[in-house]
């Protein structure tokens, strides 16, 4: 089995035109799907899925390619779309469209000859029906429904649209939260009844020879977790169809993915520095910046941090989670490790790095040392610090556990790493 991760993104950008980010999970030989999520900000089902993809999925056999975050710009701001309807650009686009480059991009990935099916993730409004019940159960209704273009397309492989997403909608309403979440399958009929599908995604996809299909869950179900739910379902349900095999590592269901939400990830600048992204302080002071373009790295494909005037902002999907305002150092050193003494154990800690202690900590070095809150001295380096002696002000996280500690070279700026003594 192979696994590979290639991420299309520059890490950093300003708060326009984020690119997407590309990641490619191969198994042995075999069909491959991509997901798409994210074209709308406003649907986080439809992108908050595809994360899960790229964190906790494993691929064995076959090949999962996962855009999570296709209108980056439009997630962090929520709004469908902030340059217009980027679902509606896969006709023509002009050169001058600020999500020009971004549709070409995604354009050559769809037409990759390796690329068997695409889905495109959303959540829609309502619940479809293919009879009027009422304003909310009703065939204009989008939200709960595989929707195809037509019937089949003329393909190799996967080319019987209506019978595969009306398998996929059987195999889904098995395992309901509510009885009134049931999926159908929604058919456009785009070529002859619905000019503006005929400017998305999914029909560039199949006029292309390419077998696609949206899956929209409903904009009525509040619950962000049943959402990703029904999405993963769905998508593994594919998978499924395409032969392609596949490990997650958590246990499919509403709890957990509620759990998975809620767990801290970290986030790294710089290779010198790292936050939390949960539970963060509204507002970091004085955070070492040694480039005014960082690079960032993280688990979460929905993380990023964006500047805006004078300082950056910390994003998880539509949550802006901190404000940084910078320090900014010219001159830096690089270290890749530091010795601290942790409850009386000696240790060699990873730069940068989070770090538990229960009862105190001593960094055990030659270079100037800062422990963000212990004012005592100018240099703490072989001091032994207690969570007693550090003001709650000044920690990193809401719940005052966690602490910066930097590490200096005369002037110059080396590192971070962070001390949680939160259990």
């Amino acid at each position: 089995m192979k696994k590979l991760i290639i991420v299309f993104l520059v890490f950093f950008l300003n708060a326009t035109n984020l690119h997407f980010s590309l990641y490619k999970k191969e198994g042995t030989c075999g069909n491959t799907l991509l997901v798409i999520g994210g074209i709308h900000g406003n649907e986080p089902g439809g992108y908050y899925a595809p994360s899960f993809l790229v964190r906790f999925y494993e691929i064995k056999k076959g090949s999962l390619w996962v855009v999570p975050n296709l209108n980056f710009d439009s997630i962090i701001k929520y709004k469908r779309g902030i340059y217009g309807d980027m679902n509606r650009k896969f006709a023509f686009i002009a050169k001058t469209d600020k999500d020009y480059e971004i549709v070409n991009d995604i354009k050559k990935i769809i037409l990759n000859p390796q690329v068997d099916l695409i889905l495109n993730l959303h959540d829609g409004h309502g619940f479809y029906r293919d009879s009027w019940q009422n304003s909310i159960f009703n065939p204009a209704a989008w939200g709960q429904a595989c929707i195809i273009d037509q019937e089949k397309i003329k393909t190799n492989k996967f080319g019987n649209l209506g019978e595969i997403a009306r398998n996929v909608a059987k195999k889904l309403n098995t395992g309901l939260e509510k009885n009134y979440h049931c999926f159908n399958v929604k058919n456009t009929h785009t070529k002859f009844k619905d000019e503006q599908m005929r400017l998305s995604l999914t029909y560039f996809a199949i006029t292309h020879g390419k077998p696609a299909f949206a899956i929209e869950t409903s904009k009525n179900i509040k619950d962000l977790p049943t959402k990703i739910y029904y999405q993963l379902k769905a998508i593994e349900e594919f998978m499924k169809i395409m032969g392609i095999e596949y490990k997650r590592n958590f246990e499919l269901n509403i709890p957990t993915i509620k759990k998975l939400l809620k767990k801290e990830e970290y986030v790294y600048i710089n290779n010198n520095t790292v936050l939390p992204v949960k539970n963060i302080s509204k507002v970091i002071r004085y955070f070492p910046m040694t480039q005014k373009k960082p690079g960032v790295k993280f688990a979460d494909p929905l993380v990023t941090v964006v500047k805006e005037k004078n300082h950056y902002v910390l994003y998880e999907g539509y949550h802006r989670r901190a404000v940084l305002f910078p320090q900014y150092f010219e001159n830096f050193c690089k270290i890749k490790s530091v010795n601290v003494e942790i409850d009386g154990v000696k240790k060699e800690i990873k730069i940068p790095s989070v770090v538990k202690v229960n009862k105190y900590f001593k960094v055990l070095s030659t270079k100037r040392v800062n422990v963000i809150g212990y004012g005592s001295k100018k240099n703490e380096a072989n001091v032994k610090i207690t969570k007693n002696l550090l003001p709650k002000q000044y920690s990193v996280d809401k719940k005052g556990n966690v602490y910066r500690v930097e590490i200096y070279d005369g002037k110059s700026f080396c590192a971070m790493f962070l001390v949680d003594f939160g259990g």
